[in-house]
């Protein structure tokens, strides 16, 4: 009974159950899928969890501009005096919020009478810029239109952009700035040279990298299947003017044509999806023709013509679940290939535009930067992006490993 079972229990264990198996016993590329595990969830999370959550993390605070990893100070939020827009959770998560503030980075403040004076940041002088600002400024958006009232020494009359005239005591106001509006920040992998966190732009740059080899790669796997199944099967005359198609393409170098695509599509996000996209399908048409080829000879392919089967079926039901092992493996090799394209084209300036965040636009703003004390700029993202293509990497060696045949049995 009990050996009965056991035959059983091995007749239900799929190949991809065992090639699963068999890719848990490689530490190596299992860490490489967690740390694109985690990556993946960064990016989903994206402006919940980056301390900059305005769109395209460009909040720029140009006095603190190139300030290195661990950078903190001491800011004055300054209400800016325009409605604030509705940003739904939604809205948020795809897009970001815009900062409904005006952030000023400070050294001391003070509090005199209806005003709060503050001293401005300056990192190459003790003292900085004396700035006066009303206390009703900071904290509501004011209209222009009517001018703050000080009256008796403790109070002040003010017009709110809604046309709302309000009158609030300066103790009030004074505690609201100290509770609300005066905090301290700190720059965990620094500032760029416009003084937008580096950190916020990383993840967010990360975003770009990661949509950009999905998209790619589902394109990719879209055109290169249908083609690669199409040839592999009919053969004769579908054949050869798909393996025409193949060698012509094959013999373009991938960038030269990347950028050419690039600049009938015009400069932008979406672009550069579809560019990378149309020249990644050619690998993948050549090994799922040539999987095919050897399928198609099979006793159950025979047996499937023999019972009056269709070829949509044949091929949707028979030859594709059995080409598409190779087809995954290439998938994670092509993953790469695209982040590593993707910089490329950023650090060209044809690929995403500013100032939407890429690895490769950070690299390409900074690079200058690596001859002198600031080399960490180029530095961090240049780290990000060989992290992942190598993660990518080893996971499609430990793909590959899992699904040989000598492993598989």
């Amino acid at each position: 009974m009990k050996l009965s079972s056991w035959f059983k229990k091995r007749e239900t264990i799929s190949p991809g159950s065992i090639a699963w198996r068999n890719f848990r016993k490689n530490p190596v590329s299992l860490t490489a899928l967690y740390i694109i595990f985690v990556a993946m969830i960064l990016a989903v999370m994206g402006y919940l969890i980056t301390p900059d959550s305005t769109p395209h993390a460009n909040l720029q605070i140009l006095e603190i501009a190139t300030q290195k990893p661990g950078f903190r100070v001491s800011l004055l939020k300054v209400r800016k005096n325009e409605h604030a827009q509705k940003t739904g959770f939604l809205k948020k998560i795809i897009s970001g919020k815009p900062s409904e503030f005006i952030w000023i980075p400070l050294k001391s403040v003070d509090f005199v009478e209806d005003k709060i004076e503050l001293i401005e940041y300056d990192e190459f002088s003790d003292s900085g810029f004396v700035r006066s600002i009303h206390l009703a400024d900071v904290v509501y958006p004011l209209t222009y239109d009517a001018p703050v009232v000080f009256e008796d020494g403790k109070y002040v009359t003010f017009t709110s952009t809604d046309g709302e005239v309000q009158r609030e005591s300066i103790d009030m106001l004074q505690r609201k700035i100290m509770d609300r509006h005066l905090v301290k920040k700190t720059f965990y992998l620094g500032t760029d040279r416009y003084g937008r966190d580096m950190l916020s732009r990383l993840i967010i740059g990360a975003r770009i990298s990661l949509s950009v080899g999905f998209i790619a790669v589902f394109i990719s796997l879209l055109i290169g299947t249908t083609l690669g199944l199409a040839a592999g099967y009919f053969r004769g005359v579908t054949d050869n003017i798909i393996l025409w198609l193949i060698n012509v393409i094959w013999s373009i170098p991938t960038l030269l044509m990347v950028i050419a695509i690039t600049l009938v599509l015009g400069k932008g996000f979406w672009q550069v999806f579809i560019a990378v996209g149309l020249t990644m399908w050619v690998e993948v048409a050549r090994v799922v023709r040539g999987q095919v080829i050897s399928i198609r000879e099979t006793e159950y392919v025979e047996a499937a013509r023999a019972l009056g089967y269709s070829n949509f079926r044949i091929i949707t039901r028979h030859v594709l679940p059995n080409a598409i092992d190779p087809v995954i493996v290439i998938s994670a090799a092509n993953f790469a290939s695209a982040i590593l394209i993707e910089a490329g084209l950023s650090f060209l300036g044809i690929g995403v535009q500013p100032p939407v965040p890429s690895w490769g636009s950070m690299i390409r703003d900074h690079y200058g930067f690596i001859i002198v004390d600031l080399a960490y700029l180029a530095i961090i993202p240049g780290l990000a992006i060989m992290l992942m293509v190598l993660s990518f990497t080893l996971v499609g060696n430990g793909l590959r490993d899992a699904y040989d045949p000598k492993n598989t049995t």
